[in-house]
């Protein structure tokens, strides 16, 4: 048994051992991939379904205010990144505002994303308008929630600013990011 054997024993985490942050959170990470995966795996399959119905519900949805969350979530998460190289860097003070600026985006966010719940609620649209609106509001809601969780967490890691729970927070957030990213086109842009 080699060297490098012995030490992947010791630890458990193997390939997790080698990504930034606790391994824990790439665990949590992983599970929130294959949860939303399977979300936005029912919603293409849905769509194949029913193009007429998603066609319809895609054309009120608001894609200007979807855009601008998009550019509001990714800069966040250029501010998060900022904050783990200075946390790296062992620039505490530096560190806490740059997660602070994530933080106050993903604060916009929320906001923006909102404001397009209450428009879309006054046109009398629900979770029970069409399969489409149902997908819609749990994809999204879900999303949602994850950017507030976001926000705790790098709330939490920003108090000490150690570089590691600094990588943990800041790598949830880019898994945020990504998401967003990958539903913006998909709900938004993508004609059934």
């Amino acid at each position: 048994m080699s060297a490098a054997d012995c030490e992947q024993q010791e630890t458990g985490w193997g390939i997790l051992e080698d990504l930034p942050g606790d391994p824990m959170i790439w665990v949590l990470i992983f599970s929130e991939l294959a949860a939303f995966g399977l979300f936005l795996g029912a919603f293409i399959v849905a769509r194949a379904i029913h193009p007429a119905m998603f066609a319809a519900g895609q054309a009120t949805l608001d894609a200007h205010l979807a855009g601008l969350n998009t550019i509001v979530l990714v800069t966040s998460g250029w501010a998060a990144a900022r904050g783990t190289a200075a946390a790296r860097a062992g620039d505490k003070r530096a560190a806490r505002g740059w997660l602070l600026g994530a933080m106050a985006l993903g604060g916009v966010f929320i906001a923006i994303k909102l404001f397009e719940y209450a428009g879309e609620i006054g046109q009398g649209i629900g979770l029970e308008t069409s399969s489409f609106f149902t997908l819609y509001f749990l994809l999204t809601g879900f999303h949602l929630l994850h950017v507030g969780l976001g926000i705790v967490i790098l709330a939490v890691v920003s108090r000490g600013a150690e570089a590691a729970g600094v990588e943990t927070g800041t790598a949830f957030w880019h898994m945020v990011d990504l998401l967003w990213i990958v539903m913006f086109p998909i709900i938004y842009l993508v004609q059934p």
